[in-house]
């Protein structure tokens, strides 16, 4: 995801396209001429690392406008605090926040400031754009990079055994087949973290999608269903079919995500249904993660539609109570730039592509990331159905732990995911629940 290197021209460049966008004077600036603005990102390192390389680059680019970043804890006690912030108006200047169906519940239109058409968005390519918006209007730009939702696959066992990546869910079954007669764990699975249980069903949509173009929008309308739709159910029963022909890693329900991603790198194990985003941190201790593992979607039924699904990157927003919006306004200008991308390319590993044009991978990104950039170039991929529906249950991580360890049939789980949604669907006040 690092980008050839620009000038520090090329970022005061961006920064100019929004000095004409005010949104009005807002308080008078200090004594000595700067504006501060408040930034809320959330606490993992990650996140910490890229804020800081943004807030610093973007600070070095223009002096006038100082960025002081805050942390929120992650999961459902960070999703609880930004609710909390905006809607006591408490919010900070800018924050970082999910991208896709969790930010359909903040009510962006009463809540965020409209960046439906402004310079601001002048590099952000236009397929990441849906998943920032509500109605119509584009509220944030990208905040790091996309990441693969598939395979992670060790590509020394595939030299070895003299395989090739699969482009259907059979080829992918004999893979294991000939994996599991040479003494390698075919599959590994990671249930303690009951999380990770499902990327089979999540990172399938992209098959979903190809099968059934219009199921997004009918799931959303409560006109379609996972256990009414066998492409959709596919990936309950994928994960029924591993556990039964004994594909799995010993100790699958207590192993961890930790565990697992060792595992893979090691060559104990040749595939992981993973996000990409698992690999950077490993890089550091196990640099043979970036080059000996590789990524692949989730096979589906035809390998003539063979694709991948996409993990979109959270956005960073503009909150309706700032009193400096064109500060901010500049602020989201320059992270959606190339210059960004190189400045934070210094300090944390591209888990996938950025959604900024000019924002190229470089030659010594993971391969994992080639991969995945590579499906995306070709048009072979979709983002994951949270991100085109806001329509997302609680408990498929529950259900899905269940199906893929023979305790559950996959048609019970899909129909248990079916209902397991409608509360929070009705909760949104979406037409048809």
């Amino acid at each position: 995801m690092k980008t050839s290197h620009r000038t520090l021209g090329a970022a005061l460049a961006v920064l100019a396209m929004t000095a004409l966008t005010s949104c009005g004077s807002g308080p008078e600036p200090a004594s000595d001429g700067t504006v501060t603005l408040s930034f809320l990102v959330d606490n993992s390192q990650a996140t910490v690392d890229t804020a800081k390389a943004l807030a610093d680059a973007f600070m070095r680019a223009d002096p006038t406008i100082k960025i002081e970043t805050e942390t929120r804890p992650g999961g459902s006690e960070g999703d609880n605090i930004v609710k909390t912030r905006l809607s006591t108006g408490d919010m900070a200047d800018v924050f970082w926040y999910n991208s896709g169906s969790l930010l359909q519940a903040l009510n962006p239109a009463q809540s965020m400031l409209d960046l439906t058409g402004d310079p601001v968005l002048a590099n952000v390519q236009e397929s990441f754009l849906p998943v920032v918006s509500q109605d119509g209007k584009v509220y944030g730009v990208p905040a790091g990079t996309a990441m693969g939702g598939g395979i992670l696959y060790n590509r020394k066992v595939y030299d070895k055994l003299g395989l090739r990546v699969p482009k259907s869910w059979a080829e992918f079954m004999a893979n294991n087949d000939k994996i599991k007669a040479s003494g390698v764990t075919p599959v590994i699975a990671t249930f303690k973290d009951t999380w990770s249980s499902q990327l089979f069903v999540l990172g399938d949509y992209y098959n979903v999608q190809a099968a059934v173009p219009a199921f997004a929008q009918d799931y959303t309308a409560n006109k379609a269903k996972f256990a009414a739709t066998p492409a959709a159910m596919a990936g309950f029963e994928h994960l029924a079919e591993l556990h039964a022909k004994g594909l799995l890693n010993e100790g699958f329900g207590s192993a961890t995500v930790d565990q697992g991603m060792k595992m893979l790198v090691e060559g104990k194990g040749a595939h992981y249904a993973m996000l990409s985003a698992q690999l950077p941190p490993l890089v550091d201790t196990m640099p043979q993660a970036a080059t000996d593992i590789g990524f692949f979607g989730i096979p589906g039924a035809d390998p003539a539609t063979n694709g991948a699904t996409i993990w979109e990157p959270p956005g960073i927003y503009v909150a309706k109570t700032t009193e400096h919006a064109e500060a901010a306004k500049k602020f989201l200008a320059f992270v959606a730039s190339p210059p960004a991308a190189d400045a934070v390319n210094k300090v944390v590993a591209p888990p996938g592509p950025y959604r900024i044009d000019g924002a190229e991978l470089p030659g010594d990104a993971i391969q994992a990331a080639k991969d995945l950039q590579a499906y995306i170039d070709a048009g072979d991929s979709a983002p994951a159905l949270e991100f085109v529906s806001p329509v997302k249950g609680p408990s498929l991580e529950q259900i899905t732990v269940a199906v893929g360890s023979g305790l559950t049939k996959p048609a019970e789980g899909a129909a248990q995911y079916d209902k397991d949604v409608e509360k929070q669907a009705k909760q949104l006040g979406l037409a048809g629940w």
